[in-house]
């Protein structure tokens, strides 16, 4: 009899065990928000574990990073991205900067800002760009920002500036082979970055080059494309019918908008399913935000300086509940102090550094959801409401909440916790005085900033 009841007594610790500590898919997180939560008040999340902690850091977790306009120097700069808890920067990595001779690659100040991103801890996002006077003419085209007629060299399309530029890729990469850099092949080539005018077919001949050079020389190489400017599927669906996605890693896009972030969501559903056309059965290819920002200029395509502060939070959220693993904002510092022109107001500080609110809430949110991964996102009567469930390895419960409607409350369930008061800190860093918790329910304050709140 004793051995019988050993053995009960073992199989209920085990049991006991096993609740306690499984790491359940969304929809099956056990005794946290109700006794359990089933697939009909959660949305679910689209994991890739393999894929993405091997090759873009950990599933599930927040990786930030901010478009940077320089290489030498700003090691100030450096020091604010990196306290404000970003992972990444991206910058160009241009072509013309270093072949000044043919077939003569000079590396120097590409390597100082990887010693200074190092350094911090930083990681980088480097754009294979633009091209090279020593290979292709000069053409009249279109300024992609102004829409100005401009002289500039022409994109590579000769069979010789092709080759050039695959060559000179793959011995960037081979040069910092041990150094973790994202490589991404140019930057928006569906407007005019694309010189004179875009063309998909010139493009991709370059690109499939470009990438069978790379994986020659460097297999495990990390390749993102086509850095489009918005969501242009036309463009998308003939650039993956190319066979690119047999080589690259990622898809990446500049998925812009005067919309709120939210509505992404449709966008990426859509490119999802065009990858699994026509991405090889075996290989599961992730979406990156490679640059997607919002201006606060005063014109009327701007937003204000509260909005900004919203919304860079706000996609980082949105874009790791569609399973996108890396989001990098445009820009990290305003590149002029002309309040009224929309590309002088894309940064989270000012031209002297000086702090925008989106600095503050993109550093709380990094600071807040460090070491975390998201479970879910629970459903609420309002679908403009948004309450995202995160956990660490320690078993510390955090919510994320907001609301893309007027500020109002809402009450969820709350059967974890017995306390009466809870731990919570507003968008901006500040704690504050929570919700009130009457009942095993948490009455949840909804703003656009999205708040903490840790159960």
């Amino acid at each position: 009899m004793k051995r019988y009841t050993f053995i009960f007594l073992i199989l209920i610790c085990c049991l006991a065990y096993i609740t306690s500590s499984i790491y359940c898919a969304p929809g099956f997180e056990l005794n946290l928000l109700g006794n359990k939560l089933s697939s009909e008040n959660l949305y679910a999340i689209h994991k890739d574990e393999s894929i993405i902690s091997r090759k873009f850091g950990i599933s599930n977790h927040i990786c930030s990073g901010v478009n940077i306009h320089f290489v030498k120097g700003h090691e100030n700069e450096l020091d604010m991205i990196a306290a404000a808890g970003f992972k990444f920067i991206r910058m160009d990595f241009h072509w013309d900067a270093t072949e000044r001779m043919k077939g003569n690659f000079t590396w120097t100040d590409y390597d100082e800002l990887t010693t200074n991103l190092e350094k911090r801890g930083l990681h980088a996002i480097y754009i294979l760009d633009y091209s090279n006077s020593l290979y292709e003419e000069s053409v009249l085209s279109k300024d992609p920002i102004t829409s100005k007629e401009q002289k500039a060299t022409a994109s590579p399309k000769k069979h010789e500036s092709i080759a050039a530029f695959a060559r000179w890729a793959a011995a960037a990469v081979e040069h910092y082979k041990n150094k973790n850099i994202i490589w991404e092949i140019w930057n928006e080539p569906n407007i005019s970055f694309w010189k004179p005018t875009p063309d998909v077919e010139q493009y991709n001949a370059l690109a499939i080059a470009t990438c069978k050079a790379i994986k020659n020389t460097e297999p495990n190489a990390i390749i993102i494309g086509p850095g489009s400017a918005g969501i242009p599927f036309t463009f998308l669906e003939k650039f993956m019918a190319s066979d690119i996605l047999k080589y690259l890693d990622a898809v990446s896009v500049h998925p812009y908008r005067n919309l709120k972030p939210e509505t992404t969501d449709i966008n990426y559903n859509k490119l999802e399913g065009l990858i699994k056309r026509f991405a090889p059965s075996s290989k599961k290819i992730p979406i990156i935000s490679s640059e997607c920002g919002y201006s606060t200029s005063t014109n009327a395509n701007g937003v204000s300086l509260e909005t900004q502060a919203a919304y860079i939070v706000r996609m980082q959220l949105i874009n790791l509940l569609n399973g996108v693993p890396i989001s990098i904002w445009y820009d990290w510092k305003n590149d002029g102090i002309d309040l009224n022109e929309r590309e002088h107001n894309f940064g989270t500080v000012l031209p002297d550094l000086k702090e925008k609110l989106a600095y503050k809430a993109i550093q709380t949110m990094n600071l807040q959801l460090k070491d975390f991964s998201i479970i879910s996102r629970l459903i609420t009567d309002n679908k403009n409401d948004y309450v995202l469930l995160f956990k660490n390895s320690k078993r510390i419960y955090k919510i994320v909440s907001w609301t893309i409607d007027e500020d109002h409350s809402i009450t969820i369930d709350n059967k974890i916790l017995k306390k009466t008061t809870l731990k919570a800190i507003n968008g901006m860093g500040n704690s504050i005085k929570v919700n009130k918790v009457i009942k095993n329910k948490i009455v949840l304050n909804l703003y656009a900033l999205p708040e903490y709140i840790e159960i």
